[in-house]
């Protein structure tokens, strides 16, 4: 993959490391850097070398969400087809995040806010520092809560009724507060989400996909259809090299090597 130009990028270890930039304005992201963000998700189904990803800001904060001055002014002036262009842009970023077949961790630490809270809630699995503040600033600015997928992913993490709080008020949710609800899976650092991240690598990757698959689509899907759709992706899995590899290394009394096909 190509290096990006808006935020920073590094792989290691099969981890990709998302680094939101800008600290001077706690990390905002941009026309640029959104639409920059939104490929390189989508280009990460097809990368080799990537099985897990992390993302996170830099200097003590996560994002700021968009900026007042690149964004918010410009979207202002806008007519309605441009509005839809950009609001359409952001939502393909949430898309493409929940789209790839990696786990992404996100890893928040100070400020999580607008559009940053919602690439962190659109995370698989989010560590937050104890200095972490998230908030769903849309209504502060005149908006409305329903933003980026925000009404259907939110109300899943935390409940319908703690969303509509968060959604309504625009107010901060502590670190603390957050864990306690479930939006953090627990409070730790970058450390801690790479450590888990590069565990993810290691392991059966192309099982990870599935399941991250199968967390999304079966959403829509009633219980019956759902098991049906477990039973088919559970099959496929066992034709693949990693599930013999895990048995073999069962008999041998071995820990298995997953290659992830």
């Amino acid at each position: 993959m190509i290096a990006p130009e808006h935020f920073g990028w590094d792989v290691d270890d099969g981890v990709a490391t998302v680094t939101l930039t800008g600290a001077e304005r706690k990390n905002p992201l941009t026309f640029a850097s959104y639409a920059e963000l939104r490929d390189t998700f989508r280009e990460l189904a097809y990368a080799d070398d990537v099985h897990a990803v992390v993302i996170t800001g830099e200097a003590g904060n996560f994002c700021s969400g968009g900026d007042v001055r690149d964004i918010i002014g410009p979207l202002t002036e806008m007519d309605m087809p441009g509005l839809l262009r950009f609001t359409r842009m952001t939502g393909d970023l949430v898309k493409a995040i929940r789209g790839c077949r990696q786990p992404v961790i996100a890893a928040v630490d100070g400020i999580c806010a607008g559009a940053g809270a919602m690439i962190a809630t659109a995370a698989d699995i989010r560590f937050g520092t104890p200095s972490a503040k998230v908030a769903f600033l849309f209504t502060r600015v005149g908006l409305a809560g329903c933003d980026m997928g925000a009404c259907a992913l939110l109300p899943r993490i935390v409940g319908q009724g703690r969303a509509a709080e968060l959604l309504f008020t625009g107010r901060s949710l502590s670190a603390e507060e957050g864990e306690r609800w479930g939006f953090f899976n627990r409070l730790a650092g970058l450390d801690e989400a790479q450590e888990l991240a590069r565990t993810l690598a290691h392991g059966p990757t192309f099982a990870h996909g599935m399941t991250k698959t199968m967390l999304d689509q079966e959403w829509d899907m009633s219980l019956p259809a759902a098991i049906e759709a477990e039973a088919q992706a559970q099959a496929i899995c066992m034709q693949t090299r990693d599930f013999t590899r895990a048995y073999e290394a069962f008999l041998a009394k071995e820990r298995p090597v997953f290659a992830g096909d």
